[in-house]
């Protein structure tokens, strides 16, 4: 309701003030090519975050002080508090950092993003900068046509660069401009309510434009210019600090609850600094004075010392704000809880995370891993073991041997229920995301949906084992029931020791792929067929042939559960460490290998055996 009432009124201010005065088109375009210019600013930088921001983001958020110089650098870097606040959305929601890391990263961005300030009051106003833009344009413009994504990156860092300062140069001359027809320091208002009444003015541009930068050079431009009272320009800098977070709080409204808890953070932050700066805006001016009388900026330079003000009381609300960020994760987690929610409704993805390669990937691993915990509930009462005993350090043959009740699960029932739906959301999310993911992803990206159609495959296999098993685990005949118990056994070991990995797994220096192997040789070494105990069960007249047939069935579907289960953890437990994957399959076994190694075991026995 409230976009379709601003977009018009938007509209219209902008066309009356184009038909009154030539001065604010020039002003308004200046604007305009300064906001394209951060959107292609944005995308260039887009362009390095397929794994290099992402590793740096890993390693840089495990300490406070480490977040918040990662939040400094990128903006720093970047120039866009935006952007490195959609990406600490984006990884937060994925789980690839704690919500305390994510806090600490926005402190830093609002410290990194007063370089902005310094850059612009310090050269963007006192050299003719339009005449690197031209250049920055034409160079850009030239990189964004290539093919290579890196040269495509630069170049829109180039074109970003300068459509900025052809931005700046346009808002410089148009207020400029604006003096010889209008003096906009006529409608000045002095005292505590000309500062609320700027800061308002300050908040609603930058929600308008959902960007500080543009509304600093604005602030910066016009000061310069003489079109706003020095007062006045301090009441609007705090305003555009305020109204910055509307892109986090716009960016959290598609992440998870995590990302919703991180824009209040960071609501809260900018809102009580505002408050600091505005209740103690004298003590302020007082540091301003002495830190520009300390380093040289003369009394006149009121943009520099816009420059000097709009850090020291950004520094003083991190300052302020950093002993309390332990209270305030808890409370924002006693505030904003996960909504209880049925177990088929997805954990891990959401649009927030659809912004970067590596927080797709992290996401689609996750939310497969929730597929496969839910589909071990039915595996494992598919073949009537409960999932305590099969994860507990109980002997599980022992446990198997126990007489038991077949566990009642309908199956169908629970499949629609606990897994269909979720791997049907994997599969849409996939999907879309293939759509905007780069193609050096592509590959990891089918084997994450490969491996949530390995579990599914696995589940149906369960399901006609079980036509079977359920008779004959309870079977009076002694040599039947052991037969079955074999199958239960198998499938309960390779159940445990896939646990077992997949804790291993969390540490991506282990070589997952390699530890699989020995799992692959024994479910090959049980097979009932080729290793001859279904010939001796049937010439000792022990089973009847129905009872043999079945056998020779299920012993197939026993393999193909355990395979299936298998290549599911050979792809999920192994993304974790992506830059070792080929290195694993090079000295991995191949098939022909793995066949000759088993081919030697039975050999050995069969000797041992004479």
């Amino acid at each position: 309701m409230i976009r379709k009432i601003l977009l018009p009124s938007i509209l219209i201010v902008l066309t009356y003030g184009f038909w009154i005065s030539p001065d604010f088109k020039e002003i308004a375009a200046g604007v305009a090519i300064f906001l394209f210019g951060m959107l292609s600013l944005e995308e260039g930088f887009k362009a390095f975050t397929g794994g290099t921001l992402e590793h740096i983001l890993r390693k840089s958020t495990d300490r406070y002080w480490k977040s918040l110089s990662f939040g400094i650098v990128s903006t720093t870097v970047m120039q866009s508090s935006s952007l490195v606040s959609v990406i600490t959305i984006s990884f937060l929601s994925a789980g690839l950092i704690t919500l305390a890391a994510g806090i600490g990263i926005i402190f830093g961005a609002n410290i990194g993003t007063t370089t902005g300030a310094w850059l612009i009051a310090g050269l963007g106003l006192k050299v003719k900068i339009s005449a690197y833009a031209m250049p920055m344009l034409v160079f850009g413009i030239i990189l964004v046509f290539q093919k290579s994504n890196t040269a495509k990156g630069f170049g829109y860092i180039l074109a970003g660069l300068g459509f900025l300062f052809l931005g700046i140069h346009h808002m410089k001359e148009g207020f400029e401009a604006f003096k010889a027809t209008i003096d906009l320091t006529e409608f000045a208002v002095k005292g505590y309510p000309g500062l609320f009444l700027f800061a308002g003015i300050g908040i609603f541009a930058t929600v308008v434009m959902q960007s500080s930068h543009a509304t600093l050079v604005l602030i910066l431009t016009g000061l310069a210019a003489g079109q706003i009272t020095y007062e006045n320009a301090l009441a609007l800098a705090i305003g555009a600090n305020v109204g910055t977070c509307i892109t986090a709080i716009l960016g959290s409204l598609s992440a998870n609850v995590e990302g919703k808890r991180l824009a209040v953070a960071h609501l809260i932050f900018n809102v009580i600094t505002g408050i600091i700066a505005i209740a103690f805006i004298k003590q302020f001016l007082w540091g301003v004075e002495g830190i520009s009388a300390a380093v040289g900026i003369a009394d006149d330079d009121y943009t520099l010392k816009l420059a000097v003000f709009h850090t020291l009381f950004n520094l003083t609300g991190v300052l302020v704000m950093s002993p309390m960020i332990g209270k305030l994760v808890q409370s924002l987690e006693g505030m904003l809880r996960a909504k209880a929610v049925s177990v088929v409704e997805p954990k891990h993805l959401s649009g927030a995370t659809m912004e970067f390669p590596d927080t797709v990937m992290e996401s689609v691993r996750k939310e497969t891993l929730h597929l496969y915990d839910n589909a071990l509930e039915v595996i494992a009462h598919g073949i009537s073991l409960h999932r305590r005993d099969i994860f507990s350090d109980s002997d599980l043959s022992a446990i198997v041997e126990q007489p038991h009740q077949v566990i009642d699960i309908d199956i169908d029932e629970v499949y629609d229920r606990n897994v269909k739906v979720l791997y049907g959301a994997v599969v849409g999310y996939i999907s879309e995301a293939q759509t905007q993911i780069t193609p050096a992803y592509s590959e990891d990206l089918y084997s994450l949906r490969l491996a949530g159609r390995h579990i599914v495959e696995a589940l149906k296999d369960v399901k006609h084992l079980r036509k079977n098993l359920a008779t004959y685990m309870v079977s009076d005949n002694e040599h039947i029931r052991a037969e079955y118990n074999k199958f239960r056994l198998q499938i309960g070991n390779i159940l445990r020791e896939l646990g077992e990995l997949r804790v291993q797994s969390e540490d991506p220096e282990n070589l997952t792929i390699l530890n699989l192997d020995g799992l692959k040789a024994e479910v090959e070494e049980i097979d009932v067929v080729a290793n001859g105990s279904l010939d001796h069960l049937i010439r000792e007249d022990l089973i009847t042939e129905r009872m043999a047939t079945s056998i020779m069935n299920d012993s197939a579907y026993a393999f193909d559960i355990s395979k299936n289960l298998i290549d599911m953890a050979e792809i999920l437990y192994a993304a974790r460490a992506l830059d070792l994957r080929e290195a694993e399959r090079d000295i991995a076994l191949d098939d022909d290998e793995l066949e000759e190694i088993i081919d030697e075991v039975k050999a050995e026995e069969r000797t041992k055996t004479r």
